[in-house]
């Protein structure tokens, strides 16, 4: 996939080579996708970007059935413009029209044992009436295409395993490991 990019005042484009704090806007028309639908636009969110979080946090509540985490006590508008602001922070929507119908939150990690950056799909969802549609793979490959960008040697990603239709795409995009995965609580817990 090949993105075209945009330039506005308060975005630089970093091209190839890494570009300390700078914040960069690329969008892709993406054509084959949505169908049926006005056509979908993928873009990576900045500091200027709070509504459409807001959006994508709503999509994530709706797909996940988990509307309590994702929308009941929002984050402050300050705080989601610090986190977007962050470059290791990569959060990328899928629009048509006014609407994020798809949608993904990322994390680039510098790593200890070589000179080099992992990125971790942390959230991902696309809207039930889009789905099945190449908007989660376009979004996997905007993904990529920034990671490569930013010197990641990896995208890495979990899927529970009664999650076919996730294993299905993950597994046509990359190797697939089985790992356990733990949830190690911060604090005391009443429990013990």
């Amino acid at each position: 996939m090949r993105l075209g990019t945009t330039k506005s005042n308060s975005d630089n484009w970093c091209g190839p080579n890494l570009c300390g704090a700078t914040i960069y806007r690329a969008e892709a028309k993406v054509s084959g996708i949505g169908t049926g639908s006005p056509s979908v636009t993928l873009r990576r969110l900045n500091s200027g970007d709070v509504p459409l979080l807001r959006k994508l946090n709503a999509l994530f509540g709706e797909a996940f059935a988990d509307a309590k985490t994702y929308e009941k006590e929002p984050p402050s508008d300050t705080y989601v413009k610090g986190l977007l602001a962050k470059e290791h922070v990569i959060v990328l929507v899928a629009i048509s029209g006014e609407d994020v119908v798809g949608g993904l939150a990322a994390y680039e990690l510098d790593k200890f044992e070589r000179m080099r950056r992992e990125v971790y799909i942390y959230d991902l969802a696309v809207a039930a009436s889009y789905r099945r549609q190449g908007i989660a793979t376009a979004l996997i490959k905007y993904l990529r295409d920034i990671a490569s960008q930013r010197g990641a040697w990896v995208i890495y990603v979990q899927a529970d395993y009664i999650d076919a239709p996730a294993i299905a795409l993950y597994e046509k995009l990359g190797v697939r490991e089985d790992v356990l995965h733990f949830d190690i609580g911060v604090g005391q817990r009443s429990d013990t």
